[in-house]
């Protein structure tokens, strides 16, 4: 009998991601090895050759043109930046320009330079439902179609929008076979069952008929659309950062890849199903696909990355969370209806802060209505100005930007107070994203526990330095260790035990991924261990 194979031993040959892993017996001395079985060494478990180009949908990969089933989804206000997206891009992986937020002609200068920059690499670019200001995204589908972007990720839809379909249908056109080619790619973010019903199934009809007569599209377009859904990948968020259900993802992504199922339209491609929420780990990466996802979707590790459009000082304070360190606070764009976003709590009381003016909004009329010891509290410990001051800065934003909102604040105390607080709540994320030290108990850090996770990981290593977090780096050690870890499973559902130190997943250097797609190779007959078997 040989001795037995170290953890290192053991470690390489898992390890090694190209190469098929057997385990060759006799079962008193089992080997996990690269060797094919022999007489004398029969198989006892096998684990195929598992590069992380087979993770996920091959489709996602084909259909996006890139090299992995993985996306970095959107952060707001150009977090998710043209650098971010670019470098991703490079590398061969799809990442989506952080548009929400942004003033039109920011995010006109920003389509620019990524166009300048990709030279035709995909792409993706959120567009974010905004129902108290439906001109934003009116313009950015403006400016979506005249920087010819191919790829949307649509997030926080409710319904579906004119503006929305008018983007998705009027990129559809008949193929050399009669197909249907869908120009215009969509993926859609949603967390519940209603709402991914709407984008697995084809455009309302009489919203279509609306866009054939403001003559957005035209009479083949709308004859085409009810043989497509709306989306073409939809991602199931869980517990994310900013907005968020805070769904559980191993429940609700099932209920949707069924109800996907069940819509499917004949003749068409399925909708994919994307998994977003926690994932941070190649754990949540690795279960996120075990769990029937399509692909994975990163947010909040991104947001620590080099290219991330944040501050430094945010930076260190994401790389130094925990798990636990996140909340949810009231969100600026649906204050009034009391809807919130997860938030960092280390280094900042912007959450207490944000609770407190939602509270006196809940229980008073007005800013007029408000007591006096509040309005002291407010001024100093809050706002850090005087309402006057405040309310002539929100007044001359909303002259240009949106005069309705001041018309209304004019007869409307109450709305008036929402519109200051939605001050401190905007003001808060810009002064994070510029590093305003002075303001850092204000700051607002969108953030879910995917971060904690990714800093305990990476703890000890190179990586746990906001310095050495390149976005491509982080998504290929991300899916090298989902890859590995899927591998261990594999061959301990066999019932094979190995060592805890040759299972152990490290954030540990090695290659990023090709910048294209990488051909899956069908098997031949002869390379499957169970013909050797025989």
């Amino acid at each position: 009998m040989t001795a037995p194979q170290s953890p290192a031993e053991l470690r390489a040959v898992l390890d090694a991601l190209d190469r098929p892993c057997y385990v060759t017996g006799p079962p008193h001395d089992p080997r996990l090895t690269h060797d094919r079985p022999t007489a004398a060494r029969p198989l006892l478990a096998y684990a195929p050759p598992l590069p992380v180009e087979r993770l996920g949908a091959p489709a996602f990969r084909a259909h996006h043109g890139v090299a992995a089933a993985y996306l970095a989804g959107a952060m707001a206000v150009g977090i998710a930046s043209v650098d971010l997206v670019s470098a991703l891009a490079r590398a061969g992986y799809l990442a989506s320009f952080g548009a929400a937020g942004l003033a039109p002609d920011r995010l006109d200068d920003a389509l620019s330079e990524l166009r300048r920059l990709l030279d035709g690499r995909p792409y993706a670019c959120n567009l974010i439902h905004s129902p108290s200001a439906p001109q934003l995204e009116r313009h950015c589908v403006d400016l979506l179609l005249r920087h010819g972007v191919r790829c949307v990720e649509a997030s926080a839809f409710v319904q579906l929008t004119p503006d929305l379909l008018r983007y998705r249908l009027s990129g559809l056109r008949r193929g050399p076979d009669g197909s249907v080619v869908a120009g215009h790619r969509l993926i859609a973010k949603v967390s519940r069952p209603e709402i991914a019903r709407l984008f697995l199934c084809p455009a309302p009809a009489a919203l279509v008929a609306e866009l054939v007569r403001a003559g957005h599209i035209g009479a083949e377009q709308a004859a085409l659309a009810d043989r497509v859904p709306v989306a073409d990948d939809v991602t199931v968020e869980a517990d994310s950062g900013g907005h968020t259900d805070r769904r559980p993802l191993t429940v609700v992504l099932p209920l949707i890849a069924a109800l996907r199922d069940d819509l499917a339209l004949p003749d068409r491609p399925p909708v994919r199903i994307g998994a977003a929420g926690g994932i941070g780990t190649p754990h949540a990466v690795a279960a996120a696909f075990a769990a029937g996802a399509d692909y994975v979707v990163t947010g909040s590790v991104n947001q620590a990355c080099v290219e991330a459009g944040t501050s430094a000082e945010v930076k260190r304070l994401l790389a130094e969370a925990g798990p636990t360190d996140v909340t949810m606070a009231p969100a600026a764009d649906l204050f009034e209806q009391g809807g919130t976003v997860q938030v960092l709590t280390r280094g900042t009381r912007f959450a207490q802060h944000a609770g407190y003016l939602y509270r006196l909004y809940r229980d008073h009329d007005g800013l007029d209505a408000l007591p006096a010891h509040q309005v002291r509290r407010l001024e100093t410990t809050v706002l850090g100005r005087p309402l006057t001051e405040v309310w002539e800065e929100t007044a001359a934003f909303l002259r240009t930007r949106a005069p309705h909102e001041l018309t209304r604040a004019d007869g409307d105390a109450k709305h008036r107070m929402a519109l200051v607080f939605r001050w401190y709540l905007a003001m808060a994320s810009r002064r994070a994203t510029r590093g305003e030290t002075d303001h850092a108990a204000h700051w607002q850090i969108w953030c879910g526990p995917a971060m904690g996770a990714f800093n305990a990981w990476t703890a000890g290593t190179a990586l746990a330095e906001p310095q050495h977090r390149r976005a491509a780096v982080v998504a290929a050690r991300l899916l090298h260790g989902a890859a590995f870890l899927t591998r261990v499973h594999a061959l301990r559902a066999t019932g094979l035990i190995l060592p805890a130190e040759a299972i152990r997943c490290h954030p540990r250097p090695m290659p990023s991924l090709p910048p294209a797609l990488v051909p899956i190779p069908a098997p031949a007959a002869r390379d499957s261990p169970f013909a050797a078997a025989r």
